[in-house]
C-alpha cells in the first residue's frame, strides 16, 4: 500500500491526459480500492489476506474493478472524461501496490495469484499505526518522496492557477460548477481544494515519518523488502515460474474478456457517451459556469 504516492501521482497523471480525463474521477479512482476497505483490514485476523486476498476484497486492487467503475459511471453520468479518469486513477492504485510483499492479483478473477516485487513489507498486521511506522521506515517511505520529487520536477504546473483555470475546469465542468454553487466558493477556494490533494499527501508523509522516528523509534531501514524488524505478509506460496505462467494465463483471459465486454457493451456506451464541452482558454471559472 502506498500512503501518500497515490495523491502526488493524481497530478503526474493528469498532466499527461489534460482534457480528457477529471482530476476528480482520477483522485476517486485512486482512493477507491481503499476507501471502503481499509477501516476493515486492521481490524480483520488476517489483514494482509482480507484487504489483497481472496476471499477477501482484494478485488478492488484488480484492473477489473476499474473497468466496471469506469463502466458504470459512463452508464450513469454518460461523461467521458470521469469514466477514464476513474479507469486510469484505479489501475494506477493497482500498479503501485504491486510494490509492497503482499501484492495484487491484477487479472482477478482469471487469476487469484497475487503479483508482487517485495520492495516493501505490507504490514497491515500491526495496526495503523504500526503499519505507517514500518512503512516509514523501509523504502515505502522513499516510494512517497520518489512521487513527490517526480510531481515537483515533471508536473509542478499542473499545481498552477492558470493551468488550474485551462485545462482542470474545462475537462470537467459540471463537478467545480456544482462545488461552485453548491459551497459557495471563489474560484481561489476551488484552486485550494483542487491543490490540497498534494499538501494532504505532503503532510501525511511528514507527519508519519516523524512520528516513526520521533515516537515509535523505529530503525529506518530503506533497503528491499524491509524494514527487517517486521515479518512480512506473502499471500503467495508459489515459485516464480508458477506465478509467472497463472499471471500469464490470467492475462491473456483478462485481456479477451475485455475485448468481448468492449463490443458487446463498453462501445455503445462510450459512442452515447459525452466529452466535456470546449472551453476558451484563459476566461476562468465564468466562461465553465455562466
Amino acid at each position: 500500500m502506498s500512503w501518500a504516492a497515490h495523491e502526488f501521482e493524481n497530478y503526474f497523471l493528469q498532466k499527461h491526459v489534460g482534457l480528457k480525463a477529471s482530476f476528480l474521477a482520477i483522485a476517486l479512482g485512486t482512493f477507491g480500492p481503499d476507501l471502503f476497505t481499509k477501516a476493515f483490514v486492521y481490524s480483520s485476523s488476517d489483514p494482509a489476506h482480507f484487504h489483497r486476498g481472496w476471499p477477501g476484497v482484494g478485488f478492488t486492487h484488480s484492473f477489473i474493478f476499474g473497468v466496471l467503475g469506469a463502466g458504470l459511471v459512463l452508464g450513469l453520468t454518460r461523461s467521458r472524461s470521469w469514466a477514464m479518469g476513474i479507469l486510469i486513477g484505479q489501475w494506477a492504485h493497482v500498479l503501485t501496490d504491486i510494490c509492497d510483499s503482499a501484492g495484487v492479483m491484477p487479472f482477478f478473477p482469471f487469476s487469484t495469484e497475487p503479483v508482487t516485487i517485495g520492495m516493501w513489507k505490507h504490514a497491515a498486521s500491526l495496526g495503523r499505526y504500526g503499519d505507517a511506522t514500518a512503512y516509514y521506515s523501509s523504502l515505502g517511505g522513499v516510494w512517497d518522496l520518489f512521487w513527490l520529487l517526480m510531481l515537483a520536477a515533471f508536473a509542478s504546473r499542473t499545481l498552477r492557477p492558470e493551468y488550474f483555470r485551462n485545462v482542470i475546469v474545462p475537462a470537467d465542468p459540471r463537478a467545480w460548477g456544482w462545488l461552485h454553487r453548491h459551497l459557495r466558493l471563489p474560484e481561489r477556494g476551488l484552486l485550494l481544494l483542487y491543490q490540497g490533494f498534494c499538501f494532504y499527501g505532503l503532510g501525511r508523509m511528514v507527519t508519519w515519518f516523524l512520528r516513526a522516528r520521533l515516537a515509535d523509534r523505529a530503525p529506518f531501514q530503506p533497503v528491499w523488502g524491509g524494514p527487517r524488524y517486521v515479518q512480512g505478509n506473502d499471500l503467495s506460496d508459489a515459485g516464480p515460474l508458477e506465478v509467472v505462467v497463472r499471471t500469464s494465463i490470467g492475462g491473456l483471459l483478462f485481456a479477451a474478456f475485455l475485448v468481448l465486454c468492449w463490443r458487446v457493451l463498453l462501445c455503445r456506451l462510450w459512442q452515447r457517451g459525452e466529452d466535456p464541452p470546449s472551453v476558451q482558454r484563459g476566461r476562468g471559472l465564468a466562461a465553465v459556469f455562466h
